[in-house]
């Protein structure tokens, strides 16, 4: 143990001395670093290389190095090290397994080699070697320090009146920095005696009137009197205990000079003044802002959670839909109906169609679904909603469409736009039980590179639907698009549909506001980008896709679905195409039949998820037997990316589907 406390103080504030390993064997790394660790604190390099990019960043006080190594050898990087001002000095000591002669070793003292050491190392002699350059440097170090302490004291000697008036002025830069700092911070800073309730405390830090509003600090007891009625309770009880437990922290809602609460966290600690009366020190802290932050925070993880749920029961239940609307479709293609059956059938349809509907708006609220995003013109669809809801609004609720003419197209999935503004139309239905007017409204508006939307800078086309309503409180005007939030009595709605309209805004790329005032009415607008494109007519898309599914041969089709009715009914919605259908309930039973019909099938139709192979494997394994084999793989999944390695020229179709998309599809691969 050194006698002298300067030298002990010093090796305690350094950190250990460094010993750099250089070798292209990890094992030699290994066993070196186990014998020198007991020494100093080791750094390993496998190249000569990575030992000179070690050597930039720091002291060592010996290097032991490979003599032979890829690259550059032992040899070369102890001429480079020498050739280094900051380096030339560090003591090196090679290590070699062979090359004993004298003449080698020569050439490693002419390279700047202090020592050699031979392979196999015996510890101890490492070691030992090893601690004799820690020892110097460690003491050389301090040394060095010593010295400069020493000379520090002298030159604070000879300065000392200059740094004394130095150090005073840095210490009123100091104060008016931190004064500053504390000033721009959402706190305050006070003091006050302990048992003094009807004073006002001091302001030691801090701005109290922004936070407050109040120019003058209230009194405890004013203080008091503004607390949120839920927290009064609990913070004048640790206002009581403060005297006996001498400290305290505590968060709640205060009633500002304009009437709203803000969250304050307040932290006081009480400590014995200069005249023996004992001091309250605390300080303010507004939380407002993380509070909405968490709150925030909470809203993404609900979304996330129901998002996972929907993508779970999305397969199964498009599964469902897509058998069900198949049959339906058999139905009306095979059997002639009356009047009446029709309209029964076409409802059935209908209501299966709003199943699928419900599985894209859950989609759509948690931002999982492959949307479709194209241009859409708010005349055609103003004229589709329109139409669908012509029945649904009652005679009490006049519906008034306001589309400029100059309005430009947005770029989004038409189906799921149509099923937010129809949804906004009903909520505003809702919200007039006596009846009223409904405006939808639509104009072009350019957002720039700041914006309340936290939007990218660009042209928007904003969609408005406007009620005369009973409006939306102000402290519910934030959680109407938080998931399963309704205002509406049980069983009047879910609390789904501002949040499935936000999520479907939130994927388009576009932001949705909601402006209210308490007996005035509601606007909901969805701001949507701008589509450089024009939207198809209608009817030029129906003859597009009446076309796609006229233009297609007799195909024989080998179906593969482990779902019974789902593809009992795409085969027979095949073979109404003209194509001839073998079925297969698995992958293993679809390569089995595709190896005894060899070039005869045309076409492999298959679900993604089967037991045993899933479609994927199922059409690598076909292709195995017949090399570029067309394929189409169905999925009732909502993510189609979740789908990987999928083979190329492959076509991935979502459940459920139209008869005419699945026909377009074939088409395709036909044209290819």
């Amino acid at each position: 143990m050194p006698k002298d406390k300067d030298a002990v103080i010093a090796l305690d504030d350094e950190e250990r001395p460094r010993v750099l390993i250089v070798d292209d064997d990890k094992r030699n790394l290994l066993a070196l670093k186990t014998v020198v660790d007991e020494v100093a604190d080791v750094v390993v390099a496998s190249s000569g290389e990575e030992a000179l990019r070690h050597l930039l960043n720091g002291e060592f006080a010996v290097i032991l190095l490979d003599v032979f190594m890829p690259g550059l050898d032992g040899y070369e990087t102890a001429q480079m090290i020498r050739s280094r001002e900051q380096t030339k000095r560090i003591p090196i000591i090679f290590l070699s397994a062979v090359n004993k002669e004298a003449a080698h070793l020569n050439r490693g003292y002419a390279m700047g080699a202090v020592d050699y050491v031979f392979k196999p190392v015996d510890p101890l002699i490492l070691r030992t070697k090893v601690s004799v350059f820690v020892d110097l440097f460690a003491k050389t170090r301090q040394i060095q320090q010593r010295a400069a302490q020493e000379q520090a004291l002298l030159d604070e000697n000879y300065r000392i009146q200059a740094e004394k008036l130095r150090v005073e002025q840095a210490l009123r830069a100091a104060e008016m920095r931190h004064a500053a700092v504390i000033q721009s911070l959402p706190i305050a800073l006070f003091l006050r005696a302990l048992d003094d309730k009807s004073g006002q405390p001091a302001i030691i830090g801090g701005n109290l009137e922004r936070l407050t509003g109040f120019p003058s600090p209230p009194t405890v007891c004013e203080w008091q009197d503004r607390l949120h009625p839920e927290d009064r309770e609990r913070v004048v009880a640790g206002y009581a205990d403060l005297e006996t437990e001498g400290k305290l922290a505590i968060e709640y809602r205060w009633r500002c000079a304009d009437d709203e609460y803000r969250y304050f966290l307040e932290q006081m600690i009480v400590l014995a003044g200069e005249s023996g009366q004992r001091e309250v020190v605390g300080s303010i802290l507004d939380m407002t802002e993380r509070r909405e932050l968490e709150s925030q925070l909470v809203q993404a993880q609900k979304l996330d959670a129901i998002g996972k749920l929907t993508g779970g029961i999305a397969h199964d239940f498009n599964n469902l839909l897509a058998a069900v609307l198949g049959g339906l479709d058999l139905i009306g293609r095979r059997v002639e109906l009356k009047d009446d059956q029709s309209k029964i059938l076409a409802m059935t349809r209908r209501a299966a169609e709003q199943g699928t509907d419900l599985v894209r708006r859950l989609l759509a609220f948690s931002r999982r679904q492959q949307l479709q995003p194209a241009p859409v013109s708010m005349k055609q669809l103003s004229a589709s909603v329109g139409d669908l809801l012509s029945h649904t609004l009652g005679g009490l609720v006049e519906l008034e469409w306001e589309i400029p003419g100059e309005l430009w197209c947005a770029y989004a999935d038409g189906a799921q736009l149509e099923l937010a503004i129809m949804n906004l139309i009903i909520n505003a239905r809702d919200a007039m039980p006596e009846g009223g007017q409904i405006r939808v409204s639509a104009c072009n508006e350019q957002i720039g590179e700041a914006n309340a939307y936290e939007l990218a800078a660009g042209d928007y086309v904003r969609v408005s639907v406007t009620d005369t309503g009973t409006g939306i409180a102000p402290d519910l005007l934030e959680r109407v698009l938080e998931p399963f939030f309704t205002t509406k009595e049980i069983g009047k709605g879910s609390g789904l549909g501002l949040s499935m309209v936000y999520g479907f805004a939130k994927q388009s790329g576009g932001a949705i506001h909601i402006e209210s005032e308490i007996g005035m009415g509601t606007t909901v607008a969805i701001l949507l980008p701008r589509s450089e494109l024009k939207a198809v007519e209608p009817d030029a898309a129906a003859e597009q896709a009446s076309a796609a599914s006229r233009e297609h041969a007799r195909r024989n089709i080998l179906l593969t679905d482990d779902h019974n009715e789902v593809r009992q009914t795409t085969a027979a919605l095949l073979s109404d195409l003209g194509h001839t259908i073998f079925e297969a309930t698995g992958g293993p039973e679809a390569l089995d039949i595709l190896a005894q019909k060899g070039d005869a099938i045309d076409l492999i139709i298959t679900d993604y998820a089967m037991p045993a192979m899933s479609g994927v494997q199922m059409v690598r394994r076909a292709r195995e037997i017949r090399p570029g084999l067309p394929a189409i793989i169905v999925t009732g999944y909502a993510d189609t990316d979740e789908i990987k390695d999928v083979p190329a020229g492959v076509t991935v179709l979502v459940k459920p589907f139209p008869p005419e998309r699945l026909a377009k599809a074939i088409a395709k691969i036909q044209n290819r």
